[in-house]
Parts: C-alpha cells; sequence; structure tokens
C-alpha cells in the first residue's frame, strides 16, 4: 500500500517552464491561474472500473499534480471492455498494480499512488486518506457507502463526487460543500462583459435523497427527463435490499418498477409528466444495469472529468448536482435536489 503524507500539499507547487510548454494550449484556454491550481491539487479516485478509467485519464492528461486510486478488486474478464488499462494477461492480477504504469504513461508529471487495501476507506484510516487529498471521486458504488464517504468528506471539508452506469443509464452527483467560482455578469452591457464571482450552495447525498419535486412545473419537470433520475434511485434502493447486487435479470423488472413508482409518488413528481415509470425502461435496466457499456462510460466518465476540472478551475459553473445520462436518447439532464 502506498504511503500517503498529508503534509506534502501543504506546499504550494509552481509550474515550470517545462509544464508550460507541455499545458501550454490549456492554459491559453482557462488561464495560468487555473492551471496552477490543477498542478497543486491530489484526486483521490476510488473503484476503477469503466467511467472512472475515463475520467482518470482525462484529468492525468489535464495536468493535475498527484493522484491517489483506491481499488481492492483483481481484474476479471469482464472488466476487459470498459477498462482500457487492462488487458487480457491481467485477469487476476490486482486493478491498481497493473493500471498504474499505464496512467503513469499518460502524463509522467502527475505522480500516481495506489492502494489495493480496503479498510482504508474506514473509519480513522478513512480520515487519514482524506487528509492528503483535496478532491474525493468515488465510482460505481452503492448508494449507503456514497453517503457514508460523502458524510465524512463532509466533515473534511473535501468535495465530493460520485459517478457510475448501470447499463445504458449513468449519473454523476457532486457535493462541493461552499463553491465560489468566476462566471459571466449576465447583468453588465454587452460591450462591458466583465465577470462576477459567484457561490453555490451544496448539499450532501443524504439531503438530496430527500428533495421532492413538488415546486416544478409540468414544463420544468418534462425537461429533466425525470424517469431516468429515478431509474438510478430505484437501482440504489434495490441494491440496498440485496447486498448490493445489482438487478441482472428480466425477473427484477417488476421488483424495481414497484421501487421507482413509489419513489416517483413519495417526491410528488407531476403525474401528468410522469404518472409511472414506463415498464419498458425497467425491463431493460433489470437486465443490463450489471453491465458496463464503454459508449456509456466513456461519456459519463468524460463528463465526470470535466466537472472535476470546472471545480478545481473555478471558472466555470459545476453540475449543481445530480446529473443523469439516458444512453438510450444520448442525452442527460441535470436536477437540482434539495440544493438552495
Amino acid at each position: 500500500m502506498a504511503t500517503l503524507d498529508p503534509g506534502t500539499k501543504s506546499v504550494p507547487l509552481s509550474i515550470t517552464e517545462d509544464e508550460a510548454a507541455v499545458y501550454d494550449r490549456q492554459i491559453r484556454l482557462w488561464g495560468l491561474e487555473a492551471q496552477q491550481r490543477m498542478r497543486n491539487a491530489t484526486i483521490l479516485v476510488v473503484r476503477l472500473k469503466g467511467a472512472a478509467t475515463e475520467a482518470i485519464k482525462n484529468i492525468v492528461l489535464a495536468g493535475i499534480g498527484r493522484l491517489v486510486v483506491v481499488d481492492a478488486d483483481d481484474v476479471a474478464e469482464h472488466d476487459l471492455g470498459a477498462g482500457f488499462f487492462f488487458r487480457d494477461e491481467d485477469v487476476g492480477r490486482k486493478k491498481v498494480d497493473v493500471a498504474k504504469a499505464r496512467i503513469e504513461s499518460l502524463n509522467p508529471l502527475v505522480a500516481v499512488e495506489t492502494v489495493s487495501d480496503p479498510s482504508v476507506l474506514e473509519n480513522d484510516a478513512l480520515e487519514t486518506l482524506l487528509a492528503g487529498v483535496d478532491l474525493v471521486c468515488v465510482t460505481d458504488l452503492d448508494r449507503d457507502t456514497l453517503v457514508r464517504l460523502n458524510d465524512t468528506c463532509r466533515r473534511m471539508n473535501k468535495p465530493f463526487y460520485a459517478g457510475g452506469t448501470y447499463g445504458l443509464l449513468g449519473y454523476i452527483f457532486c457535493d462541493l460543500l461552499q463553491h465560489d467560482y468566476i462566471a459571466p455578469d449576465r447583468s453588465a452591457q454587452k460591450d462591458a462583459a466583465k465577470n462576477v464571482k459567484v457561490t453555490a450552495t451544496y448539499t450532501p447525498l443524504r439531503t438530496a435523497l430527500q428533495h421532492r419535486w413538488t415546486g416544478m412545473t409540468r414544463r420544468q419537470t418534462k425537461e429533466v427527463n425525470p424517469a431516468i433520475p429515478f431509474s438510478v434511485l430505484a437501482v440504489w434502493e434495490y441494491q440496498a435490499t440485496h447486498g448490493g447486487a445489482l438487478p441482472d435479470d428480466a425477473a427484477a423488472a417488476a421488483e424495481l418498477e414497484a421501487i421507482a413508482n413509489k419513489l416517483i409518488s413519495d417526491a410528488d413528481v407531476n403525474k401528468q409528466v410522469l404518472p409511472a415509470i414506463p415498464r419498458e425502461l425497467v425491463e431493460t435496466l433489470a437486465t443490463t444495469a450489471a453491465h458496463e457499456m464503454s459508449p456509456v462510460c466513456a461519456v459519463v466518465g468524460g463528463l465526470l472529468a470535466q466537472d472535476i476540472l470546472k471545480a478545481l478551475a473555478a471558472r466555470e459553473p459545476p453540475i449543481a448536482n445530480f446529473f443523469t445520462f439516458d444512453g438510450n436518447l444520448g442525452g442527460g439532464t441535470v436536477v437540482r435536489m434539495a440544493m438552495p
């Protein structure tokens, strides 16, 4: 297991001439100050599946300072589809042991550390781990684990991202605490455009899960394609009652449908827009949720990385706060869940 030294991040690093040459194009895009923030950032990624693989590729190429990857699993045959860090001959080996050199080859300027001991995500060890990082990204874990990790991140004042895919569906949730960023001043005259500082107040996942849709109009509800967020929430509830297992059989469709419909009713969703979860959607979800699809992982992982970089750069508004992707339509929407 890698040794994590929380003290190493206390001294800001300046971008060298060589680094400025490597990152020249993106420095021109979002500025030297934003690139400096990325250069000094340590990102923790928990669980190395398809979406995380894509996200890691993008944040490493963008030039973060240090990446810590935690995953206790061995490479399995089903990881070879969406996990492009893995090869046939890697099956049976630790994921992090296999991936480390391939991540480092993407950008030798980024320090990469890996941890295969799952106990670092528990109790005091978790707090020690979080003390040495600036932002946490957790992927493809069950709801209760996400809530627990998010709660600990809140206590440690660490921004938190969660993401994952369920067959053709995917999601990203973020809790950035009190997040300041620079945005264009919409009230300024066109010939006197300027930027202003904006502060967004985020909510933890346990609060977001209590979100009620009562105040949304029919049009607002329809625009966010509510069947997809509630499909993701239904999968989480299914896992909670099945020991963390994902649905992987057509027989699970009826249970998923009942769960989703109860969640929709409890949240007071506009019945004219979504009277019930579409049967075809849950039937597909029942047989695909346990399987990764490379295109969906690429989209969700790419958007996850993009939003992490936005949060680090503080130049644009990040997701606020629950994004879901529908691979059936090739599009996604964002719902503000219990945010002010």
